[in-house]
Formats: structure tokens, C-alpha cells, sequence
């Protein structure tokens, strides 16, 4: 190997002049930080407000369910609930009324479980029911 050249070797870069700061930096990093903070304080605050408003966010989407809950059980009828039958010839709805009430047509006999079961003689009228879980059901009501 050889040795470096001459002028390489003790060559020193100029001194610099003072450093001047640069203009705005302080302020630029104030400025920063007050966005930086503004946006995790947003964040925040809408996070803590779904959580525990009693009159938005987490409060209404779980009073969404709860009331869908409460419809899809006044369409699935148990044995012996009496029910009206809306659409009966084409996509039947039945809705769960007092058996004493007027809108009582039919009431709920038996469920029978698999896929295309068919009601006996003894009842009046079926619903069959079938969806993509396999939870295929037959629904037979006898008159009111």
C-alpha cells in the first residue's frame, strides 16, 4: 500500500465563523408541538366521550342492538305464542300478539328442525325458515 498523498494528510478545514440560529426554529418547534398535542388531545377526547356518553357513541350503538335484539325476538315465535301473520302467501312475518287480543290468527304448535320439513295434517299453516349456517326450521301454527 502506498502512503496517502502529501497534501491529504494535514489538511485542516477553514475555521467557521460564529453560527448564527436559524430564524423561526424555536417558534417552528412551539407551533409543532401545539399541533401535535391538539390532534392527540382531539383523539382523546373522542375516544373518552364514545365511551361514556349516556347519549351518543358506545351508549346508542348498544341501544341500537339491544332494540334489534327486542324486534328479532318479537318475530320468533315459542310454542304456544299466538301470532298475525303479515305477507302470509309471500315472505311471512310472523309477530308475537296476546292470544286473547283480535290480531291472534294463528298459534305456534311445534318447530320442526332440518331442511324441508312439512307440518302435519293437524296443522293449518307453515313457515319454513333456511339460512346459510345450515339452521334450517319449519314453524307450524294451528287457527286461533
Amino acid at each position: 500500500m502506498s502512503a496517502p498523498p502529501q497534501h491529504y494528510q494535514n489538511h485542516q478545514q477553514p475555521p467557521r465563523g460564529p453560527q448564527r440560529p436559524q430564524p423561526g426554529g424555536a417558534l417552528r418547534m412551539v407551533k409543532s408541538a401545539v399541533i401535535v398535542l391538539a390532534i392527540f388531545g382531539g383523539l382523546g377526547y373522542y375516544v373518552w366521550d364514545y365511551n361514556t356518553n349516556p347519549n351518543g357513541g358506545k351508549a346508542k350503538a348498544e341501544a341500537s342492538q339491544a332494540a334489534q335484539v327486542k324486534e328479532d325476538q318479537k318475530h320468533d315465535p315459542d310454542i304456544g305464542d299466538c301470532v298475525k301473520v303479515e305477507d302470509p302467501k309471500g315472505e311471512p312475518l310472523p309477530t308475537i300478539v296476546d292470544c286473547g287480543s283480535a290480531e291472534a290468527e294463528y298459534k305456534t304448535g311445534d318447530r320442526l328442525f332440518g331442511p324441508e320439513e312439512k307440518c302435519g295434517s293437524k296443522y293449518d299453516y307453515g313457515i319454513e325458515y333456511s339460512d346459510s349456517r345450515g339452521a334450517d326450521y319449519t314453524l307450524c301454527f294451528t287457527k286461533v
